[in-house]
Parts: C-alpha cells; sequence; structure tokens
C-alpha cells in the first residue's frame, strides 16, 4: 500500500518543488502537468487492459455475480451522491461547490481501489474482478450524475 500512495506522494511533491524552482510556474503548469495527465490516463488504461486479461471471461461466465456487485456499486454512488447533493443544499452551498462536492463523495475512486485490489490480493481476484466492474459501473454513472447536476443548476439559486 506505501508503494502506491507513499512513492507517488513523495515523488509529486519533489518532482514539483524542483520543477517550480528551476523552471517556474509557467513551465509546469503548461508543460509538465499536461503531459503527467496524459501519463496517468495511459497508465490507467493499461492497467484496465491487464484486468480484463486476466478477468473479462468471468464477466460473461457469471453475470449474476457481476450483477450483485454492480447493483452494490451503483446503490451505494447513487446514495452518497443524493445525501451529498442535499447536504450541500441544506448547509447553503452554492451549486460551484454543491456539484463536485457531490460527484467526488459519489465516487468509489476506482483508481485506487485497483492498485490496492492487485497489490493485495493478485490480478486474478476476486477483488481485482470487483474493481473491473466498479470501472464499468462508475464511469457511466458518473457521466450521469454531472448531466443530473447540470439539470439541477436550480435547484441551488
Amino acid at each position: 500500500m506505501a508503494v502506491y500512495i507513499c512513492t507517488p506522494l513523495v515523488a509529486g511533491y519533489y518532482t514539483r518543488k524542483r520543477v517550480l524552482e528551476s523552471r517556474g510556474e509557467e513551465w509546469f503548469s503548461r508543460r509538465l502537468v499536461p503531459a503527467l495527465g496524459r501519463s496517468a490516463i495511459a497508465a490507467l488504461l493499461i492497467t484496465l487492459v491487464i484486468l480484463f486479461a486476466y478477468q473479462g471471461h468471468l464477466i460473461t461466465e457469471i453475470p449474476g455475480i457481476i450483477g450483485m456487485i454492480t447493483a452494490g456499486i451503483f446503490a451505494n454512488i447513487l446514495l452518497v451522491f443524493a445525501l451529498s447533493y442535499l447536504a450541500a443544499k441544506i448547509m447553503g452551498l452554492g451549486y460551484e461547490d454543491a456539484a463536485p462536492a457531490a460527484i467526488i463523495a459519489g465516487s468509489n475512486h476506482f483508481e485506487v481501489a485497483i492498485a490496492v485490489a492487485i497489490s493485495l490480493f493478485g490480478v486474478e481476484s476476486g477483488a481485482a474482478l470487483a474493481t473491473v466492474v466498479g470501472v464499468l459501473t462508475e464511469v457511466p454513472l458518473m457521466l450521469f450524475l454531472v448531466l443530473l447536476c447540470r439539470k439541477t443548476r436550480g435547484f441551488f439559486e
């Protein structure tokens, strides 16, 4: 776990510090951050391809279990999102704060879950399977929640 959390944290801290000292804020923001963003997306996609290579057959072989995992993830995301969105309204937050807070709260952060599942249980484990199903569930649902937030913007005005 320390490898997936502490190492990137320390590496990010020192990278930022050294780049800002040597190249400045402008170069950091315009050149390094976009390049690292593309690298992070590519790394996540490669991880997903590897997981699908190991776990993809189970998605078609045991659809009942996949459905149960999906239903739990779906219910969790919707419940946490709804509670957070309503809590933001009750606390008097504006739309600009409420929408991202609720979406982040509802997210299961599957990129971290993938790293933890693989490091603790291995790529062929049930935990790794759940992260694959989680990604397939979370991504379209998050897009729907963004649309829902945009449609309910007036709720905060």
